[in-house]
């Protein structure tokens, strides 16, 4: 028996050191209200190749839809080589059409073209519009996936494997920061006179309206300057940016945030803490950073993702809950108002909640994600002025929100 034990121990202890490579891919980051869980990241100068700042970049990561940033490179290589031109007609088939969300959803037989295709993969993230990119150059998506990896192998990226077109869930497709911060620098070398299509916000197809496209271009405007996001259950929000402030232009990848909106900011905190070094080419090259360690970690349980989850760090003020959505962001907004009013730099974000009790359901307004002090500071004011205010911890967030019934 000690010795059936023994065994036992050894093998426990080998599946905890074969976990530990995943679990060391995620760690915490700043935020203006707290850390937030994240995973690998690099900033990249383009002009050098120099990693500017990395952390975990070659750890291996589920790409997500940055897979169509690749699908968009070999576009572009048919492009430039002449066998597709931007109006040249893109056909979806039924395997196409039926992909699912996000897409375009088209009728049968209808098609768009190359350049709306190029659009709706940057804007909309359109997986049937990849799916049909694929089978128009490749024949099949899996021979379009072959292509997508041996290029991705010829460009150096020596961790990426696809799968398919358009980064749906696939155990077998995987990449690396350092992979997809090598992509976005061939991606402006060989391909300038199409890269603009990565800083497409919306465009109209027929009588509709396709975007918004990437919110990063907004939040670090006037200097962001394109590409991708990515999200599946298994990777998280995921972000290739773009930006030239200076006349310096650097690459930046993220990996493995739990919110879209943490993502964005922390992409802006990077790049400002990268334009701020001065390097002078000395730091190590991204090509030479070590690449393919670890297993892709599961960020999100397919369990929990889609559910809804405050996954913020910072406090929150519930300002009462209502019969319906428009006067609880009436109450939002004018709790913002009075943030701002009172000279809080940073003012928190919109979260309605709908709370159901005995089969009715109604949305609580609150303030989300406020920095320490700030909520402590909103609800003084309005008790001091008699009205509802409540402190909220990220811990009170939890289903079926029965605490937010008012």
């Amino acid at each position: 028996m000690a010795l059936n034990v023994r065994f036992l121990l050894c093998i426990l202890g080998l599946v905890a050191l074969s976990l530990a490579p995943a679990r060391a891919q995620i760690a915490t980051v700043a935020s203006p209200s707290g850390p937030v869980p994240a995973g690998p990241y690099v900033v990249v100068d383009v002009a050098t190749g120099e990693a500017l700042l990395d952390r975990n970049a070659g750890a291996l990561w589920y790409p997500a839809s940055l897979t169509k940033v690749m699908t968009i490179y070999v576009v572009f290589e048919e492009l430039k080589a002449g066998r597709l031109t931007l109006g040249t007609t893109l056909p979806f088939t039924e395997n196409a059409r039926n992909k699912p969300a996000s897409k375009l959803v088209l009728a049968p037989g209808q098609g768009i073209t190359v350049e709306q295709g190029l659009q709706a993969l940057v804007a909309r993230s359109a997986n049937d519009v990849a799916t049909a990119f694929g089978e128009r150059i490749s024949g099949s998506e899996p021979a379009f996936a072959q292509r997508m990896t041996e290029t991705a192998s010829r460009l150096g990226m020596t961790a990426t494997t696809f799968r398919n077109a358009n980064g749906l869930p696939d155990s077998g497709q995987t990449t690396t920061a350092r992979d997809m911060a090598i992509l976005a620098l061939a991606l402006m070398k060989e391909f300038p006179q199409y890269y603009g299509y990565f800083r497409t916000r919306e465009f109209m197809l027929g009588n509709q309206r396709i975007g918004p496209g990437i919110k990063f271009l907004d939040l670090y405007s006037p200097y962001a300057d394109g590409l991708k996001t990515g999200f599946i259950c298994a990777s998280g929000f995921n972000i290739v940016g773009s930006a030239v402030r200076d006349g310096r232009r650097l690459v930046a990848v993220a990996f493995g945030f739990r919110r879209a909106d943490l993502r964005d900011e922390f992409l802006v905190r990077l790049f400002d803490e990268a334009f701020a070094l001065k390097t002078a080419g000395s730091r190590q090259k991204v090509w030479q950073l070590r690449n393919g360690e670890g297993g892709p970690p599961t960020v999100l349980p397919y369990g929990e993702c889609g559910t809804i989850r405050y996954d913020m760090p910072g406090d929150a003020v519930w300002l009462g809950t209502f019969g319906d959505w428009r006067t609880a962001k009436n109450t939002f907004d004018a709790g913002q108002a009075r943030l701002m009013a009172m000279g809080v730099g940073h003012h928190g974000k919109e979260y309605i909640l709908p709370v159901t009790s005995n089969k009715v359901t109604k949305q609580a307004a609150i303030i989300a994600d406020l920095e320490p002090g700030a909520a402590q500071k909103l609800c003084a004011d309005y008790q001091a002025r008699k009205s509802f205010c409540q402190v909220k911890k990220p811990s009170d967030f939890a289903a079926p929100f029965a605490g937010f019934w008012r």
